[in-house]
């Protein structure tokens, strides 16, 4: 298990400052693509807290769930408030929150899962 975790500690960081600089640069005009359907940006919320979830507890499991989900969501809200202040074309949505909310349960869950399965 400190194998993963230690794996886990190089890729974190990573992942969360490509994350960032996804969340908080300038949008972009949607264009209608095939795939795109009303709501698929709360399911990228979803999805890219999910894999920050599971990345963070992947590199820390001894951290108390309480902190874990403090962090997660702190940080959820302050890009959601730099989205809104720094006027490059995005905006603050409680939906989103909520969706970043959902997915680092979800990664924390499949975590859990995965390591009660394998370990």
């Amino acid at each position: 298990m400190d194998k993963i975790s230690n794996i886990f500690i190089k890729i974190l960081p990573i992942y969360w400052a490509f994350l960032t600089f996804m969340l908080l640069k300038p949008g972009e005009e949607n264009h209608e693509y095939w795939f795109m359907f009303n709501g698929i940006d709360k399911v990228l919320h979803l999805s890219i807290f999910a894999a920050l979830g599971f990345c963070f507890i992947s590199a820390f499991p001894k951290i108390r769930f309480s902190y874990f989900i403090q962090i997660i969501l702190i940080y959820a809200f302050l890009t959601e408030i730099l989205q809104e202040e720094m006027g490059l074309g995005r905006s603050m949505e409680t939906l989103d929150v909520v969706a970043d909310a959902i997915g680092c349960l979800i990664g924390y869950t499949v975590y859990k899962i995965l390591i009660k399965r394998f370990f």
